[in-house]
C-alpha cells in the first residue's frame, strides 16, 4: 500500500523544512559574525586600548606626583617557554644567538624580578602536580607548539607575572605594566596576540582560558588552524571576547569574587606606517611554529576584509542557486503534470 500525505501534512513538513534550513543559515551566519570579530572586522576588540607609550607616560606622571593609589598587582615574575623538540631530555638549553639577546635584555631591565624558564621537562612536570586533570590533553596535542601555547595560561594562572615570546626583547623596565591585572597585547590588525600576555595570579581571565582548552581542543584538519583555534592566538581573542561578555554589573559570572572590570590590551603594531613606537619590547625573528599552510593565513589575516566578503558573496551565491534549483523543480513538475493531462483546479473552474 502506498504511502500519501496528505496536503496538510505536506504544507506542514515544507513549513518545517524552510524553518529548519532558516534556523542553520541563522547558527552559520551567527558564527561567522563572531569568527569575523576574532579580527576586528566588524567591530574592534573589546576592553580598554592602550598604548605604550601611553602607559609610560602614566607611569612617569604618577611618579612625579608621588601618587601612593595606585598598587602594582602583577607580581615580579618573567616567564618564557623553550622546548626543545628535537632533544626534549637534553638538560643543556642552547638558544639561537638573537633570542638569547632578547632574553638577556628583559633579565638586565628587569633585575629584581624573578625568571621562570619552562622547558619541556618542567612544564610536563608542572602540569602533572598542579593540574593533573588535563595531563592527558596536554601529552596528546598534535603539535608542540600547542603545549608552548597552553603552559603560560597555566603558569599565569597559578603564579601571575608576565610572559614573553623569546622572540622578543625588552627595551624597558616592566614595573609600569605591573599595575593592570589582566593584559594582552594587540597587533592593531587581526587577532589579539598571546606572545606576551601578563596578569595577577587567580585573575578569572586565565581560568577562562585554562578551563576552555579542553572544549575548544577539535580537530580542524589544517595545521595552522589547529594550532590557532585550540591553544593560539584565535582561541585567547575569544575568550577575551567571551569574558567581556560575562562582565555584568561590574563582576565575572561564575567566579567567585567582585569588582572585576575590562581588561587591557596593549597596542604592539609592527606595520611600518602606524604611529605607536614600541617602548616596552622589540622583535626579533620569531615563527618557530610555522607550517605548510601558516603563508595561506598570513595572507587571509592581512586580508581578513576581502575574505569576509567572498566568503558572503558565495554564500548569497550559493543560496540564490539553490532557490533558482527549487523553482526550476517546481515548473518542471507543473509541466510534466499538464503534459500527463492534470490540471491544476482553480477556484472559479467548474467541476462537471
Amino acid at each position: 500500500m502506498a504511502l500519501t500525505i496528505s496536503p496538510r501534512a505536506r504544507r506542514v513538513l515544507k513549513i518545517l523544512i524552510i524553518l529548519i534550513i532558516f534556523s542553520l543559515l541563522l547558527d552559520f551566519i551567527r558564527r561567522l559574525y563572531n569568527f569575523s570579530n576574532l579580527f576586528g572586522f566588524f567591530k574592534g576588540h573589546s576592553g580598554i586600548v592602550l598604548t605604550q607609550q601611553d602607559i609610560l607616560d602614566d607611569y612617569n606622571a604618577r611618579q612625579g606626583q608621588n601618587d601612593t593609589g595606585a598598587v602594582p598587582v602583577i607580581p615580579k615574575i618573567l616567564h618564557q617557554v623553550f622546548h626543545n623538540w628535537t632533544d626534549p631530555e637534553n638538560p643543556v638549553i642552547t638558544l639561537p644567538e638573537d633570542w638569547e639577546r632578547a632574553r638577556q635584555s628583559c633579565i638586565a631591565l628587569n633585575p629584581d624580578w624573578e625568571y621562570k624558564l619552562w622547558t619541556a621537562k618542567n612544564s610536563r612536570d608542572f602540569i602533572e602536580e598542579e593540574f593533573s586533570w588535563f595531563l592527558e590533553t596536554y601529552d596528546n596535542y598534535k603539535f608542540p607548539i600547542q603545549r608552548v601555547d597552553v603552559i603560560r595560561y597555566f603558569a599565569l594562572r597559578h603564579f601571575g607575572g608576565i610572559y614573553i615570546d623569546l622572540d622578543n626583547g625588552c627595551k624597558e623596565s616592566l614595573e609600569p605594566i605591573t599595575y593592570f591585572p589582566a593584559f594582552t597585547t594587540d597587533g592593531g590588525h587581526g587577532t589579539l596576540s598571546n606572545n606576551i600576555i601578563g596578569g595577577q595570579p587567580g585573575h578569572p581571565f586565565f581560568y577562562l582560558l585554562t578551563e576552555s582548552l579542553m572544549a575548544w581542543n577539535w580537530n580542524w584538519i589544517l595545521p595552522y588552524v589547529i594550532v590557532s583555534y585550540t591553544s593560539g592566538q584565535w582561541f585567547v581573542t575569544a575568550m577575551w571576547e567571551k569574558y567581556h561578555a560575562l562582565l555584568s554589573n561590574g563582576s565575572v559570572r561564575g567566579f567567585d569574587g567582585v569588582g572585576w572590570k575590562p581588561l587591557h590590551h596593549i597596542l604592539m603594531d609592527t606595520r611600518p606606517d602606524q604611529p605607536d613606537p614600541f617602548v616596552f619590547w622589540n622583535q626579533e625573528h620569531g615563527g618557530s611554529w610555522d607550517n605548510w599552510d601558516s603563508p595561506w593565513f598570513g595572507w587571509i589575516g592581512s586580508h581578513i576584509g576581502l575574505v569576509i566578503k567572498w566568503v558572503v558573496g558565495v554564500i548569497v551565491l550559493v543560496v540564490l542557486l539553490i532557490a533558482s534549483c527549487v523553482w526550476c523543480c517546481k515548473c518542471w513538475a507543473a509541466r510534466r503534470r499538464r503534459k500527463n493531462g492534470y490540471k491544476k483546479v482553480e477556484t472559479n473552474d467548474v467541476i462537471v
